[in-house]
């Protein structure tokens, strides 16, 4: 495959090893020859990195099999996964959903990406619920429609949201950036 159709999520080799794309930018600038600035992450140590390569360039494909799991617990091993068709259950580290682990609650469906028999890692939905636990009551008087007011959620995931979020309400969150959509219906 071509470097300009790599898209996050994708399964690629580079030096021999297994590595996720994360985020894939294809560049034109002005006058000179495109390319693409992919930041990856190596699946077998976690170590996130950037390459730059050029539009045309062949970059070898990893085919990685996504299958939906069900998230149980977490514990001191890491997190435990269901598959909803066998009920295998696996366990995956915490390093490998560091930054994700704050959008996930309890029996959440995740789609985990498998490479030969391996869970290498896992995607989220692009929204969440969750539920507000902890945030500062309405400013009396505030009108302003751009203020935010911290807000820490059922998982421990730390947002801002508008001043008229209360305590108990759900709200649905962007796992992409982490910030407030709207509330739930």
């Amino acid at each position: 495959m071509k470097a300009s159709e790599l898209r996050p999520g994708m399964g690629v080799m580079f030096d021999g090893k297994l590595c996720i794309c994360v985020q894939s930018t294809h560049v034109t600038p002005g006058n000179l020859r495109a390319f693409v600035q992919a930041k990856l992450r190596s699946v077998k140590d976690g170590i996130m990195f950037e390459k730059r390569l050029r539009s045309t360039e062949d970059v070898k494909q990893a085919f990685l099999d996504r299958r939906d799991k069900q998230y149980l617990y977490s514990d001191a091993h890491g997190l435990v996964l269901m598959d909803n068709e066998t009920f295998d259950q696996v366990t995956i580290p915490k390093e490998m959903v560091a930054e994700q682990i704050g959008y996930l609650k309890p029996d959440a469906i995740i789609t985990t990406l498998v490479h030969e028999g391996k869970v290498v890692s896992i995607e989220l939905p692009k929204i969440v619920e969750l539920t507000v636990t902890e945030t500062t009551p309405q400013p009396k008087g505030a009108t302003a429609t751009n203020q935010l007011k911290d807000a820490v959620l059922e998982t421990g995931l730390k947002t801002r949201v508008p001043p008229f979020i209360e305590v108990g309400e759900v709200i649905k969150v962007s796992t992409e950036n982490g910030s407030y959509l709207s509330r739930a219906k």
